[in-house]
């Protein structure tokens, strides 16, 4: 007890030392400096010097360096009730409507930027975000983020607060007072702009408590939620850039750019199909670039645009008004930089004639030559050689087994933590794989997982987009001392943390686009309060080397199908390049119908991720020579004339101010079947039509066996204006919209889409003799009738002859 004492004698004799010495050095840090200014030597030196300069005062305005220093509000605003007003209007890289004299302003919600979903802030120490990119010809001069958030009335505002993360670094802590609760609210936080690069990440941190005692860190009363309308709002300023080729495909695609690109395509006055064909290949290059964005190509025809970016088509024979083409030697790319106030690069695709023009654009497509320089001759370029059907670079082959390490790259395959996402392997197939009474595709799955400590609900989850497919249970360790296994794992690496399984995926579920998903899910251990917390130290990932097997199915599909066109461009993409594919555009075309064909060839590119460098174009007149080809045909009722000459072929025709839309003819089907007209060369025409009066205003998309071959296809983009061409192309190009579109014949209105037919079914593909008979009479039981009814009919004179015989031996035989 005394030597206790003592010790805490001697420590408040040490503390009121240590003040004592605090206070001396203070007054001596006051008195000692105006000593040695009044008299004009250094104390403690003894030697003279000269004047000492006065102290800096600390400026009073000064900008901290750590932005978290400035103090947010202690209440939020309100968020009012139509916060989730979005525009119909989808921002493109043309867009001006926000520039300034240095650059741009830009509002960017966190859905535009993959938050599909509000996010979710879970426990302790929530965390969720969104990545966000800038150009590499900007740079960011302000940034604002508009948060719209709520959360847990169960928070105590005193420990718990949010924080906004930016690249790592704290941007901002924003404070949940508890009169504003359960309220949803908004919030501008300004983020300091050196905090931003290339690359960015904004994440938002829930910091809850809701107890000062101990609790539960997985309590249900710990959550935040943020609206996926919540926005970052950004001010660029243009950087100077460079023509070089080098850069390509910058400026006129920046992949950190989430805007949809709009670049236009300039071409002289009625270009012939050599230029046409090149500026779709061009196009689909830039459209397999552009890839979830979507790309629009506006056509110019002896025009350039105001401003900004465009690709110009030249030869020595046909040249674009107001546009300089220097003297050609060959197939010629280069970068032009327009005057400054134009605000833009032109890049110039050239040849002395069309042959060269289009082996310009395929080199450009391809990416054969190494280019460098603001203009390259090409003097060389091997020759290109032929796909092969469903070898598409963006398509899952269909011919072997295929290694997710081929999908997807190795880093995103592993997830760590209790609240981690799912693994995600993007999976393109072919939309004509048969799948009929198949068990599934097979996915051999080597994974590794944590081993939990005790058996609980751990499970590793396989979806296919949002769809369950199955659940693979997580084991725990084994305690049982009679488990030789726990005493061989001493001395042998851990088995049970590497897994093997052999999972089947419904065929229906592999759309043209899917996307697998392995969730790992651990159940968070019940330490319950006051018993401490829970190590989130678990792990999962899909090893590289599982693959996933097309090659059991064949490919035979059910036409028409504008599903399949609208997702994946087929049956067109079959093969990569459009060898087998001819575009059909009107007699006079107009640039709204060169720039329906761009477009469409930018959706074929980003589908297949390969140039459209074998497609062919053509008229309405020279149509016959493309019998062997697939068709798509663009144009509107007054101006392409095969609308007029295949209306019996159709599901729709239009005339005047009336549209045909054919009904069920099964009962003249019938007839023609017993008459025979069925094997007709020209089908009948067809009967039971509907007639409508409408303003034909609308757009449609209708697809229907070729009338030039059996087996071959034909999708036709009627549009009567401008209006109708953007209703078309918004509907490829949104996620929501294309869903929609099915079976034969699409009328889009607006945003309204409205499938009227099937169309006259056809086939495309084949299969196995055997599989082919069993499906056949799967889907006509009629068939298995006839086929049984003809076997006992063979059997039983079969057995009648075999009787006979035998009958006559007999008789012989007696006589």
């Amino acid at each position: 007890m005394s030597h206790t004492n003592g010790v805490s004698r001697l420590a408040r004799f040490a503390r009121m030392a240590g003040a004592a010495a605090a206070v001396l050095v203070a007054s001596v840090g006051v008195v000692l400096p105006a000593l040695a200014a009044a008299s004009d030597v250094v104390v403690g030196t003894g030697a003279p010097t000269a004047p000492l300069p006065p102290p800096v005062p600390a400026p009073s305005d000064a900008t901290p360096v750590d932005p978290n220093t400035a103090q947010q509000p202690t209440f939020a605003t309100p968020a009012p009730s139509n916060y989730r007003a979005v525009s119909d209007h989808v921002l493109t890289t043309r867009d001006d409507t926000n520039l300034t004299p240095t650059g741009r302003r830009a509002v960017l919600t966190f859905k535009q930027l993959g938050a599909l979903d509000p996010l979710q802030l879970r426990g302790v120490e929530g965390q969720n975000g969104v990545p966000f990119s800038v150009r590499a010809d900007e740079v960011v001069t302000a940034a604002t983020l508009h948060l719209i958030y709520t959360y847990s009335p169960a928070l105590l505002p005193d420990i718990s607060h949010l924080k906004i993360i930016v690249n790592g670094e704290i941007a901002a802590t924003l404070p949940l007072p508890k009169a504003q609760a359960g309220m949803l609210l908004q919030r501008d936080v300004p983020i300091e702009p050196r905090l931003l690069t290339d690359f960015n990440h904004v994440n938002i941190q829930l910091i809850g408590h809701y107890t000062k005692a101990c609790e539960d860190p997985a309590n249900s009363t710990l959550w935040a939620t943020v609206s996926n309308e919540s926005a970052l709002q950004l001010t660029f300023q243009s950087l100077p850039s460079r023509a070089d080729l080098a850069q390509l495909p910058l400026p006129f695609f920046d992949r950190r750019d989430v805007r949809r690109l709009e670049l236009p395509i300039v071409m002289p006055s009625q270009p012939d199909n050599a230029i046409l064909e090149s500026a779709g290949i061009v196009s689909s290059y830039f459209g397999s670039l552009a890839g979830y964005r979507g790309a629009l190509f506006p056509a110019m025809t002896d025009q350039l645009p105001p401003t900004g970016n465009a690709v110009v088509f030249a030869t020595e024979a046909a040249k674009p008004a107001n546009v300089t083409i220097p003297a050609l030697t060959g197939p010629t790319l280069s970068i032009v930089e327009r005057p400054a106030n134009e605000h833009g690069m032109l890049l110039l695709v050239m040849g002395r004639d069309d042959e060269e023009l289009k082996k310009a654009a395929t080199v450009l497509g391809i990416g054969q030559a190494a280019l460098s320089g603001p203009t390259a001759v090409i003097t060389q370029a091997d020759d290109i050689k032929p796909r092969e059907p469903y070898d598409a670079p963006n398509w899952v082959p269909s011919d072997r087994p295929v290694r997710f390490g081929e999908l997807a790259p190795a880093r995103d395959l592993s997830v760590s933590g209790y609240g981690a996402d799912a693994v995600r392997i993007p999976v393109r197939v072919a939309p004509d794989l048969f799948g009929w009474h198949s068990r599934g595709v097979p996915i051999d799955l080597w994974y590794r997982y944590t081993t939990r400590p005790a058996p609980d609900k751990s499970s590793l989850n396989v979806s296919v987009n949002n769809d369950f497919v199955q659940a693979i249970r997580i084991p725990a360790q084994s305690t049982v001392a009679s488990d030789m296994s726990r005493w061989f794992s001493r001395f042998l690496p851990d088995p049970s943390t590497t897994a093997r399984r052999t999972i089947y995926i419904p065929p229906h579920l592999l759309a043209s686009q899917a996307q697998l998903r392995f969730h790992f899910y651990y159940e968070i251990p019940k330490t319950g309060e006051c018993q401490g917390t829970f190590v989130d130290n678990v792990q999962g990932s899909i090893d590289p080397r599982s693959t996933i097997d097309l090659s059991a199915y064949p490919h035979y599909m059910a036409m028409p199908d504008l599903a399949a066109f609208s997702t994946s461009g087929f049956p067109f993409t079959r093969m990569a390049d459009l060898s087998q594919t001819a575009v059909v555009l009107p007699d006079h075309p107009s640039n709204v119908d060169y720039s329906m064909y761009f477009a469409l060839m930018g959706r074929m590119g980003d589908s297949t991720g390969y140039p459209v460098s074998g497609v062919s174009v053509t008229h309405a007149e020279g149509v016959d020579k493309f019998a062997n080809k697939d068709l798509i045909v663009i144009g509107a009722p007054s101006n392409q004339p095969l609308f007029e000459r295949w209306k019996q072929f159709m599901p729709y025709s239009r005339s005047d101010q009336a549209s045909t839309f054919p009904v069920s003819d099964i009962a003249f089907r019938l007839v023609d079947w017993w008459k025979g007209a069925a094997h007709q060369e020209v089908p009948a025409p067809k009967r039971g039509d509907i007639s409508l009066t409408n303003d034909n205003s609308g757009a449609l998309m209708m697809g229907f066996e070729s009338p030039l071959k059996p087996e071959r296809s034909v999708v036709a983009i009627v549009m009567s204006d401008t209006n109708a061409s953007y209703d078309i192309t918004r509907a490829l190009m949104d996620p929501d919209l294309v869903s929609r579109i099915q079976g034969g014949l699409d009328v889009i209105h607006g945003k309204t889409i409205t499938p009227l037919s099937n169309g006259e079914l056809y086939y495309v593909g084949s299969l196995p003799p055997v599989q082919y008979l069993r499906w056949a009479m799967a889907e006509h039981p009629w068939m298995l009738i006839i086929c049984g009814v003809l076997a006992a009919v063979i059997l039983a004179a079969l057995m009648y002859r075999t009787l006979r015989g035998i009958a006559a031996r007999r008789l012989k035989d007696g006589a």
